[in-house]
């Protein structure tokens, strides 16, 4: 270690379920702290990332963040995927006084003064899909999810929307979040038999895979009834054939075919340094520019107390690869921009829809957009 570095910590799994969209997460805190270093650092100093696995395991998780937090004396940390990592290390963040940084898409109805959440939620993705989905295919909606709080909490949203559009939920089913193929064959009976308009799916990490192959198998057309996964990104793609794949939909802030000047740059950037297969995810651009927003805001508290980094966290922007971002104030996440993707036969997701602008976080979804668009589907189904 050089002395005088700025030691950040990164708890992001190389091994387990959902190791795959992980490593691009700790990908994009390398390249940026990378990036941040080579144009000087701040004030001065480098910011050196320490790294461990916690092989999403969330006692592990919790286990590693003590140790940054006390051994290591790290007290900003970066990571975790699945709401059960989460939810393991932040008391340990409250109570030892750190920061949590988090970019992953997650189910909202948190807040914490000491943790500030990059990835979108609820409100930023869950809405502006099942306005496409229910315009596009219809409103009757099956389930399916891996069995650990964020499923739950998403389709408990996914459920009200839809039937605050006068549609209905067919079935709501969960498989372990190790899943395995035989898991797959009551969802896929169920799918047989009642028939829905689209499937909804929160199945994460290895088990996706397992999905989208048994629903091929099964012989159902995405054409007419695609799945639909905010869990479905570049990086669960990338461990299927692309002709599996193909058809299905999602919503992200992010895809790593986004055509701007800002977006093409970063990806460019994170082959060259990961290589060429190397998946670009929501998440992973959302672990890049909180890296960045990080630097900024140590610049100008001038040290890294937590408190004052916080402080200045606090309604701080960033031209992330998305589009301009912003810490709201007032509950710690993030103004994000939203886009609906669908993946080609190759793989890649074509972006059929975007927001004109960035979208306000709403992580308790009570906003008065809720109600407003819902009246606008209902309106459009009664023309």
């Amino acid at each position: 270690m050089t002395n005088g570095d700025w030691r950040i910590g990164v708890l992001f799994s190389r091994s387990g379920v959902t190791a795959a969209a992980e490593i691009a997460e700790a990908n994009a805190t390398l390249l940026a702290t990378e990036e941040i270093n080579a144009a000087g650092g701040v004030l001065g100093r480098a910011i050196q990332p320490v790294f461990y696995d916690p092989q999403c395991s969330p006692k592990k998780y919790r286990e590693l963040a003590v140790r940054l937090l006390t051994e290591d004396g790290i007290k900003f940390i970066f990571g975790c995927y699945m709401s059960t990592a989460r939810k393991a290390v932040l008391p340990e963040i409250e109570a030892y006084r750190g920061l949590l940084f988090y970019p992953t898409f997650y189910e909202g109805f948190e807040y914490s003064t000491r943790c500030f959440y990059t990835g979108s939620s609820s409100n930023q993705n869950a809405v502006q899909l099942a306005r496409y989905l229910i315009e596009t295919f219809g409103k009757r909606f099956l389930l399916v999810g891996s069995n650990y709080v964020f499923p739950y909490e998403y389709n408990r949203v996914v459920t009200d929307l839809v039937t605050r559009a006068r549609g209905s939920v067919a079935d709501e089913i969960y498989v372990p979040v190790e899943a395995t193929r035989r898991d797959f064959e009551k969802v896929v009976r169920q799918i047989r038999k009642l028939k829905p308009d689209v499937v909804v799916s929160n199945v994460v990490g290895t088990g996706a895979a397992l999905l989208y192959e048994a629903y091929r198998e099964a012989g159902f057309d995405p054409r007419t009834m695609p799945i639909a996964s905010l869990s479905t990104t570049e990086a669960e793609v990338a461990e299927m054939h692309p002709e599996i794949a193909a058809g299905h939909l999602t919503a992200a802030s992010f895809f790593e075919t986004l055509d701007t000047p800002e977006a093409r740059r970063f990806v460019s950037a994170f082959k060259r340094r990961f290589g060429e297969a190397a998946p670009v995810t929501a998440s992973a651009e959302a672990a890049y520019f909180q890296v960045h927003l990080y630097a900024k805001a140590l610049e100008m508290a001038g040290g890294n107390e937590p408190e004052a980094v916080a402080r200045h966290l606090a309604g701080l922007e960033f031209d992330a690869p998305q589009g301009r971002v912003r810490i709201d104030p007032d509950n710690h996440h993030t103004e994000l921009w939203s886009r609906i993707g669908r993946i080609n036969a190759e793989g890649k997701f074509d972006i059929l829809w975007q927001s004109e602008a960035r979208v306000k976080p709403d992580p308790y979804f009570v906003t008065a957009s809720y109600d407003d668009w819902m009246g606008a589907v209902q309106s459009r189904s009664m023309a």
